[in-house]
């Protein structure tokens, strides 16, 4: 198995098999669970729902406390929880499914391994239990340096091609690309991070995460089998639910909230009006996290979605890379000075420069008088213009006549 622990006590592993148990036995943000484990901590929690340990009265309103600050003032009680999850003691076997993540190359991340991204602490309540990962490449970057690009399922070429530039400009700005292995928005993300991965990319992180909503063991949808095996090879699969479950609605909603809590910033790229790329970015500005929304055709029903967090103020619009830079807090970032720095061949031309430049033509030479006529200026104006674009290398002398330099 993967030493995902950064050189921990062997005792630990009591520990990791426990919360490998319970990732079998709740489902993900079930809240009177992770109360359970806040108080009791893993094992205890463990022993209790196999009932070999007892509960007490004391042990439920400390679990009603911690719930209450959450936000959660009244709950059925330990009770109707333990009968939630009791009848899945029968399918539980912790080791055997610690064993398929490590014959596949993976393993079982733990909050108390010393590489359990701190970015999951701002769930607060809703952190998951433990995370299982499937892949070669370095754990999970810090927060900073991820960036997530979601949308649609039902793609269009326009957020194709969006998606592939922008998922491949990140990646070359040294960002590690989080999206949800999912078809449209999501496999063109993983699709251009991978396309623009080099063999020296720092270790620090891998080109692409995909946060799945089912276990690692299988690959989900099975028509991205080939980009997701891909994935595993260079980057990673991570899910908090165990090997063998299968992907639900609710799994997928609450999957959604791992991408945003692992990123800096949540990139919508294409989405419908109910789209649940919406829901990723709810999670993500309930985090306060910043969230982007790549613009789109108004008629565009697609694009619908984006238009909607745009209008209701909790996406800023973003177009490329930089945009998502910025918006990331990058160190060293300036979008202003970085746009000024490539300045187009006409900025800072006067009025007469700019119209000598338009009607010098690209490919042929021209001569003064033409030049005149065109661009509506007088003989001595023209000479002055040529002189001055000559100088800047806008235009240059052919043939006795002139042309425009190609940029």
């Amino acid at each position: 198995m993967r030493d995902y622990t950064g050189g921990a006590e062997p005792e630990r592993q009591g520990i990791r098999v426990a919360r490998a148990a319970l990732t079998r036995l709740m489902e993900p943000s079930d809240l009177a669970g992770m109360a359970l484990i806040r108080v009791a901590g893993a094992v205890e929690a463990l022993r209790l729902i196999q009932g070999t340990f007892a509960s007490s009265a004391s042990l439920e309103r400390d679990m009603s406390s911690v719930l209450a600050e959450a936000g959660m003032p009244r709950w059925p009680g330990l009770a109707d929880a333990l009968t939630r999850w009791r009848p899945r003691l029968a399918d539980l076997a912790p080791d055997r499914d610690l064993n398929v993540v490590a014959r596949l190359g993976g393993g079982l991340l733990i909050p108390e391994d010393s590489l359990w991204p701190a970015a999951l602490a701002d769930l607060q309540l809703a952190e998951p239990i433990a995370l299982w990962i499937r892949g070669r490449g370095p754990l999970i970057p810090e927060l900073h340096r991820c960036i997530a690009v979601v949308g649609s399922r039902d793609s269009t070429s326009y957020g194709a091609t969006v998606t592939g530039e922008l998922a491949a400009a990140l990646v070359q700005r040294d960002y590690t690309v989080i999206s949800g292995g999912a078809y449209g928005i999501d496999a063109h993300a993983h699709r251009g991070a991978l396309a623009a991965a080099s063999p020296g990319r720092p270790a620090d992180g891998p080109a692409t995460l995909a946060i799945m909503a089912g276990g690692v063991d299988r690959f989900y949808p099975s028509g991205n089998e080939d980009l997701l095996r891909t994935i595993t090879e260079q980057g990673a699969m991570v899910a908090e639910v165990p090997p063998g479950t299968n992907p639900t609605r609710y799994r997928f909603l609450q999957r959604n909230r791992l991408i945003a809590a692992l990123s800096a910033v949540t990139v919508v790229v294409e989405a419908r009006w109910r789209s649940g790329a919406l829901n990723t970015a709810h999670h993500a500005d309930g985090l306060s996290r910043p969230v982007g929304a790549v613009p789109g055709s108004v008629y565009s029903a697609n694009s619908a979605g984006c238009h909607r967090l745009l209008r209701e103020g909790s996406a800023v619009c973003v177009t490329d890379a930089a945009d998502v830079a910025e918006l990331a807090g990058a160190p060293g970032v300036n979008l202003a000075a970085e746009r000024a720095a490539a300045p187009a061949p006409h900025d800072g031309l006067g009025v007469e420069d700019l119209l000598l430049m338009d009607a010098l033509p690209l490919h042929s030479a021209t001569t003064i008088d033409k030049l005149s006529v065109v661009a509506g200026l007088g003989t001595a104006t023209v000479l002055a213009g040529l002189g001055r674009l000559e100088l800047l290398r806008l235009a240059r002398r052919v043939n006795n006549g002139w042309q425009r330099c190609s940029p």
